[in-house]
């Protein structure tokens, strides 16, 4: 991963604080649904927010091209597999189509990121001396 990191002074701390936020997706997308708090916006928002959020992550993680599409593909894939597990565990949730396409959405906006100048915004506020 070191290779695959922008060159960083603290490259473990960006991407542990970038894993903790996936792990946050993860089990908030795994709690059972009488145990989510009521938000006054879309379920669709909070997909498409959270996954462009992770997605703009990797864009300010990783220096290679390869790297984000590649993990921009796993986010994907992640989102789609997390809707299958809502189904299957029975947690009082279920399986939503549109929560993966906001999902998708959401991970091709955080990619879009990269066309930007904000893609070293990281980088620049911690850059290896």
């Amino acid at each position: 991963m070191g290779r695959s990191l922008k060159p960083f002074r603290r490259p473990w701390l960006w991407a542990g604080l970038w894993v903790l936020a996936i792990a946050a997706v993860v089990v908030g997308s795994l709690v059972p649904g009488r145990d989510l708090p009521a938000v006054p916006v879309s379920d669709k928002f909070e997909h498409f927010a959270a996954y462009a959020v992770l997605a703009a992550g990797a864009v300010q993680l990783f220096a290679r091209r390869a790297s984000w599409a590649f993990v921009c593909l796993l986010l994907v894939l992640m989102g789609i597999g997390l809707e299958i597990l809502q189904a299957e565990m029975a947690l009082g949730r279920m399986l939503d189509r549109n929560d993966a396409l906001a999902n998708t959405i959401g991970v091709l906006l955080g990619l879009a990121t990269s066309l930007t100048p904000w893609r070293d915004a990281l980088l620049r506020l911690d850059p290896r001396d």
